[in-house]
């Protein structure tokens, strides 16, 4: 297996002032002790149902075994299904719903109804139109249907058809590919770049041929899940350091270079530092100057899952590298995906060319997965040509700036209403607390009956007592869209008691900044 190839440029980013900017505060204790209680509550409901349905009183929607399998080794574990049963089933109506227009600013959504409690759902045939879009990755928004800017996608639609139906290394190459991969390495800054048609799986099918047994893979605690199933696949040891926490970070790095691998304490062959740009159900930025210097420290590779910040941060658009004013090359893989900022589909891989040519031979989804739409491919490029102005327009860096002050207006008015909210001022990911099972539900209900669109998330994807909606900013909101969401929230935080912030903030967050600044200073 082929090693990393490292040059370490100098890092010029601060990450102090970035990381002030982040928020995280603690809900109050009742708040917890209510959210565990509500839990317990619907888990007591949950047994007592489940003996209602064994003893026929009650009907069993789910799949169970048939009684003459009783004896079988049980194809649906009863205790594993138990949360599906009795919780999610409660819950279901506020995910999953069919949306049948494009994911820009508003869209449209197919209103359906349930009979029998969520386990099956009809359509009504009616449309809820022009509902506002707070859930999608349209960070940029280029997810949009201006034929105007969609001539050269309708173009190349005519011209290659929708699928390739090959991989790239049989008769599957493009030429727009390799264009694509020109593009992408120059507007990252780095050597060379592939580009992969999921997402999911540039994660997923890549770590597994940079690393394996022997290796060791030190990874963020709130990693995405295509991260966590490619180290599980790679083989590799796997250690977990607490969310952007430095300290738990040097301590596993120090311990890994000072003892190497249990029982025989041989040196581990790599070791890959695994962290996401922007995280996105904490909305929280990496500290990436840090990480990089103790990479350096502890000579360790750095793998940098950029899905929500290419695109969305810095001010031109290039992510958390360009964020904190670092090298590009300090970081040894460089990943992302087209499907938030660039309103397409797929992901890349960039580095040094020595990186790339490794992964074209023995990356499995590189070898056996179909290539990229042309279609989705030419969506791609006249998105990163905007970005960078290589159209001759400054469209691009409007739709930047626009997100940035979309996303800090947005935060600012949450937080001076009293909600609590996660991450950093410069993410576009904006988590609201809302912890108890009861008020998930009732949130998600409530703003949809007030035509905005949004995501509720709860356990398993986040801590049992931590459950939140997550709002995505776009540059394609307007002001108005803004204030109208804004209003609402502020109404339904106050009729389902949201709002658990105990901290004061001022109206004009930038000026209280820099009184801070000269405070300190």
């Amino acid at each position: 297996m082929g090693s990393f190839i490292k040059k370490n440029g100098p890092g010029t980013g601060v990450a102090s002032r970035q990381h002030r900017q982040e928020s995280f505060e603690q809900a109050p204790m009742y708040v917890a002790v209510m959210t565990y209680l509500g839990f317990g509550i619907v888990t007591l409901f949950g047994y007592f149902r489940d003996f209602l349905r064994a003893v026929g009183i009650e009907k069993c929607h789910l799949a169970q075994e048939r009684e003459e399998q009783k004896d079988f080794v049980p194809l649906y574990q009863d205790f594993e299904n138990f949360y599906t049963r009795n919780l999610y089933m409660r819950v279901r109506d506020n995910w999953n719903r069919p949306v049948c227009s494009l994911p820009g600013p508003v869209f449209d959504l197919m209103e359906r109804v349930s009979d029998d409690y969520n386990w099956t759902f009809r359509l009504t045939g009616k449309t809820i139109h022009n509902a506002i879009n707070m859930g999608s990755y349209n960070y940029l928004g280029f997810a949009e249907n201006n034929t105007d800017f969609l001539k050269t996608v309708a173009d190349k639609l005519c011209q290659y058809g929708v699928g390739v139906c090959s991989t790239r290394q049989e008769i599957g190459n493009l030429g727009i590919h390799e264009e694509l991969e020109q593009l992408v390495a120059s507007f990252l800054r780095v050597e060379s770049s592939m580009i992969f048609g999921m997402g999911f799986a540039t994660n997923s099918m890549n770590i597994p041929a940079l690393v394996g047994k022997g290796c060791l893979i030190l990874s963020d605690e709130v990693n995405h899940t295509s991260l966590i199933l490619g180290a599980r696949l790679s083989g590799a040891t796997i250690r977990v350091f607490k969310h952007n926490n430095m300290h738990s970070l040097e301590k596993m790095l120090s311990e890994a270079v000072c003892s190497g691998q249990p029982r025989t304490h041989r040196p581990w062959k790599k070791i890959l530092i695994m962290v996401e740009g922007i995280y996105s159900m904490e909305g929280s930025v990496v500290r990436l100057p840090e990480i990089i210097a103790l990479k350096k420290k502890y000579k360790a590779y750095l793998y940098l899952d950029e899905a929500h910040s290419i695109g969305a941060v810095g001010q031109t658009g290039r992510g958390v590298t360009e964020l904190f004013n670092v090298n590009p090359a300090d970081v040894d893989v460089m990943m992302g995906t087209f499907t938030k900022s660039f309103g397409a589909a797929g992901g890349y891989i960039a580095g040094k060319k020595e990186l790339v040519d490794y992964l074209r031979s023995h990356s499995h989804s590189a070898v056996y997965a179909s290539a990229m739409s042309p279609p989705v491919t030419e969506q791609i490029i006249r998105a990163m040509k905007c970005i960078m102005g290589n159209n001759g327009s400054t469209e691009g860096i409007r739709r930047i700036r626009q997100l940035a002050e979309n996303t800090r207006y947005f935060r600012a008015r949450l937080k001076e209403m009293g909600f609590i909210i996660y991450g950093n001022d410069d993410s576009p990911v904006v988590p609201i607390l809302l912890y108890m099972p009861g008020k998930v539900v009732a949130f998600a209900r409530e703003m949809l009956e007030r035509k905005i669109g949004v995501v509720v998330v709860g356990f398993p994807a986040t801590p049992i007592s931590e459950a939140r909606a997550r709002f995505c900013l776009s540059a394609a909101h307007t002001r108005a869209m803004l204030n109208q969401v804004l209003h609402h929230l502020n109404e339904v935080g106050d009729g389902l008691c949201l709002k658990f912030s105990r901290l004061k903030y001022s109206s004009c967050p930038d000026l209280h900044e820099e009184t801070d600044s000269e405070l300190g200073s």
